[in-house]
């Protein structure tokens, strides 16, 4: 079965930083892609960034370009986002996900259960 487990999320003044992490089991991790997508009350899921398998790749929603960053460790079966100069909009629910296919759209055979960041003004 493959299980992917979020966590690091809280709270945190606008300015603040978080790391999210993603554990990953059961899957060929070190040949997926994996991704973050957030979802806000009331809006679609939406993409955040993207990582290849090898670390190679990675793209960035323009939203989150140049605070956020996307990497992986496939020795921990581990991907991580490091956010830093949180603004209020990121406020979200962040959910990571999985798949064989490099994509920026959410559909990615696999997903986490989600971690809240919720950012103040």
């Amino acid at each position: 079965q493959v299980q992917l487990v979020e966590s690091g999320g809280g709270s945190v003044q606008a300015g603040g930083s978080l790391r999210l992490s993603c554990e990953a089991a059961g899957l060929l991790f070190s040949s997926d892609a994996m991704a973050w997508f957030r979802q806000a009350p009331g809006k679609e899921r939406e993409f955040v960034a993207v990582i290849s398998w090898g670390g190679g790749s990675r793209n960035y929603a323009d939203s989150v370009k140049g605070r956020f960053t996307i990497s992986r460790d496939n020795a921990k079966n581990t991907m991580y986002l490091q956010m830093n100069s949180l603004k209020p909009e990121d406020t979200a629910v962040y959910f990571c996900a999985a798949g064989r296919k490099y994509s920026t759209i959410p559909d990615y055979p696999y997903w986490g259960q989600g971690t809240q960041v919720t950012v103040s003004s």
